[in-house]
This record gives structure tokens, sequence and C-alpha cells, in this order.
């Protein structure tokens, strides 16, 4: 088998760009190692990563940097060296499931949350640390100190505010929109205030990207064409790094306020498709390694 060496590894592209072998070992994380409590030996992280391209020494580098970071902790079992998902993670990824598996788009009446926030300049860490979570759960930017997302995040951005410490620094409302002052038409309004929160260009494009990294193997497949369970998990992983991290940046605002050309309901529909053949058989084939 062809391996990569680290900085190749790391050059990899996907419609985001590069796709750092971190990445790719918390999607594997993320999808088998909750079927065991959270935990993976190293020897079968090793060999997964190295269906993936990815050599032995740099999965180990990656590791320790997800270990520094607290995503991971250590942990022997049966005198098997591994790592196992750390509390934090494992809530990082439960709450991300839905928006990976079963995003929701919001409807033009169900109103919106704005957080309104000021954090002095002695704690810059803690905006940014604010910011960092706003965006992540879908926020756009009305000014510096007031974001803006759909209505139905606002239970999120509640949870996120209290985890983090950061509830006194901020208010949460929720919001109708009710259009320019002398404006005529209140959705055209809307729609372009939703293109000045959100870069929906950058999204359109990214979607489109995605669509043409990823049809070429769910034609293959619907044509007939033979997977191998190992390919269903080479294939199935990189897909779905590159879905996990494209979806965060999608705000899921109503399909009314987007780009009359807008891609990003056929990359949904693309997704769904190739998770729901290839999500088995890439399982099988995790299953086969870590029995050894």
């Amino acid at each position: 088998m062809n391996t990569v060496s680290a900085k190749e590894a790391e050059s990899e592209s996907g419609p985001l760009g590069k796709v750092q072998p971190r990445q790719l070992i918390v999607t594997v994380y993320g999808l088998y190692a909750r079927d065991t409590d959270g935990w993976m030996s190293v020897a079968s992280l090793i060999q997964l990563l190295a269906d993936l391209g990815v050599e032995g020494p740099t999965v180990r580098s990656s590791v320790s940097r997800l270990k520094r970071a607290g995503l991971l902790d250590a942990e022997s079992v049966s005198g098997a060296a591994g790592y196992r998902i750390s509390p934090e993670t494992e809530r990082i990824l439960r709450d991300g499931d839905p928006r990976i598996f079963a995003a929701r788009r919001a409807t033009v009446d169900e109103g919106w949350v704005l957080v309104v926030f000021s954090v002095p300049e002695s704690e810059r860490a803690r905006r940014h640390t604010l910011r960092t979570q706003l965006t992540r759960l879908g926020f756009g930017s009305v000014s510096a100190g007031v974001w803006i997302a759909p209505g139905h995040v606002h239970d999120e951005a509640e949870d996120m505010l209290a985890r983090h410490g950061l509830r006194s620094y901020a208010d949460l409302f929720r919001a109708d929109y009710l259009s320019v002052a002398g404006g005529e038409d209140g959705a055209a309004d809307l729609a372009a205030k939703v293109r000045s929160w959100w870069d929906t260009v950058r999204l359109q494009r990214l979607y489109v990207e995605f669509l043409a990294a990823h049809r070429p193997v769910a034609e293959q497949i619907a044509s007939g064409g033979a997977v191998t369970d190992r390919e269903a998990f080479t294939t199935y992983i990189r897909v779905l790094t590159d879905w996990r991290r494209l979806v965060y940046l999608d705000p899921g605002v109503a399909r009314e306020l987007l780009p009359t050309e807008w891609s990003g309901t056929e990359a949904s529909e693309l997704f769904d498709e190739i998770h729901a053949r290839l999500a088995g058989p890439a399982h099988r084939h995790v299953e086969r390694v870590r029995a050894g």
C-alpha cells in the first residue's frame, strides 16, 4: 500500500483545502470509538489511517497533539495501548451528530436569535472563545458585538455560553425582522441582510466543490460498480470529513433567503446517499481491523 509523508498528507485537498491527519482521526474516533465506550487501540488506529494513506509516525504525532489539546486521553485496555475520547470531546461529537447527519434548515417565520455581548479588552481570550463558539454554531456577525442565527439555535447558544462560563458577558434575544424602514419588499431586504451577515457566495462555491469532488463515487456506486469494504471505509471517511467541516459553515437559514443558484440541498442529498450506501461496509472494515 502506498503511504504519504506528514507534509503530503496534510496538503491533500478537499473542498475546504488541506485535510490534516488529525481531522481524519477525529472522524474515525467520532464514528467508531463510541461503539466501544470511546476507546480505540493505537494499533487499530494506525492500520485504519494507513488505509487512508497516512504513515504511522504521522498518526502518532497527530494523536499526541489531540491529547495535548484535551480531546483524547491515553489509556491501556487489556495491555493494549490506546486512546479514549475525553468527556468534552464526547459532548462535542454528540452535539454535532444532528448537524452532520440531520441538518435542519430554518423557516422564514421562525424568527432569529440574537447574541449581544461585550467582553473587556483585558479578557481578549474570552472574547476569542465566544466568537469562535458562535461561529461554530452558525452565527453571523451583524456588528462587532451583535451576532445572529436562526431561532432554533437558541438552546445550543444558551448551553454554549453556560458551558464556557460566558453567560455574564452576553444577552440572548429572540427577534423578528421588520424590514428596512420604508422598504417595500421585506423578504428581499432580509435576503440582502443574510448576504451581509454570512458569506453565502463562498458557501455556495464550497458546496459546488463538494459535489464535484464526491459525485463521481456516488455515480459509480449507483451504476453497480463494485466497492470493497476497505474502499467504502476510505471513501466514506474522506467524504464525511469534508462534510463535517462544511456543515459548520452553513447557518441553516431558510432556503428562500439564499441565492437562487444554491447547491446546498443537492450536496446534502449526495451526502445522505453516500452515507446510506457506504456507512455499513465501512463499519464492517473497521470491525475486521479491530478484531485483528
